[in-house]
C-alpha cells in the first residue's frame, strides 16, 4: 500500500511552514504591530485599529502563508 505524505505548502512565506508555525507568525506580527503602534501612532489613531489590521494580517498569514 501506497503512504501519503503531505506536499508542502507553497505560499508566500520563503520558508516551510505548518499551521502552528503561521500561526505563531501571525502572533509575533500582532504583537510587533501593537509596538509600533503604541511607540509611533497612537496619539493619531487609537488602538482598535492596530487590533483590526494585526488580525486581518493574522489571518492572511495562516490561510495563505
Amino acid at each position: 500500500m501506497q503512504q501519503l505524505t503531505p506536499r508542502p505548502r507553497r505560499g508566500f512565506l520563503p520558508i516551510r511552514t505548518n499551521a502552528f508555525d503561521r500561526g505563531f507568525i501571525g502572533v509575533v506580527l500582532l504583537v510587533a504591530i501593537h509596538l509600533f503602534w503604541l511607540r509611533f501612532l497612537e496619539a493619531y489613531l487609537p488602538l482598535w485599529c492596530a487590533t483590526v489590521l494585526s488580525l486581518v494580517i493574522g489571518v492572511i498569514v495562516v490561510r495563505k502563508g
